[in-house]
């Protein structure tokens, strides 16, 4: 439950080629650490803007799905000219179902793309939707958070090492 069906080291990696390979059009997009630099912070990485014009251009439906209240969400997501499902209660299901739901796609052809094992792959999992894992930005400083990454990184080496 835990292990994504692709690691890819950052979001503008991800090809509108990939995605047609594995017969997904529609993309869950995580905010902190994968679409943003930092937790909290609305400065996007290098190069997602023109990744996300690339996306949209190529028919890939996309949508913000975070667990930050509503209103954070879907400022940022307007922001960058997407809409949102915030309060997504990551890893639990039913917000990633209801993303799935607003984007009019089928669950078959949806990922979600995200930096967190624990939250982001094993909610797309437990939804029954692929998953995309994608290194973190910038390491998080509280406790809680270096515990999980700390972990996550030995899943990780695990399965670079095909186990």
């Amino acid at each position: 439950m835990l292990k994504p069906h692709f690691i890819i080291n950052t979001i503008t990696d991800i090809t509108v080629d990939f995605l047609r390979e594995n017969s997904i059009d529609a993309l869950l997009l995580d905010v902190d650490n994968t679409l943003s630099v930092a937790h909290k912070n609305k400065t996007l990485r290098s190069g997602v803007v023109e990744w996300l014009e690339s996306m949209q251009k190529s028919g890939i439906k996309l949508i913000v799905l975070s667990n930050a209240k509503a209103e954070r969400a879907k400022s940022f997501a307007k922001s960058i000219g997407l809409d949102a499902v915030g309060l997504a209660a990551k890893p639990l299901p039913f917000g990633y179902l209801k993303a799935v739901k607003k984007m009019g796609k089928s669950k078959r052809t949806t990922a979600v793309v995200g930096d967190q094992i624990f939250t982001d792959v094993l909610g797309g999992r437990l939804a029954g939707i692929k998953t995309i894992l994608v290194t973190d930005i910038t390491p998080e400083q509280t406790l809680n958070f270096k515990i999980r990454r700390k972990i996550e990184q030995k899943l990780r080496k695990r399965w670079e090492n095909g186990r």
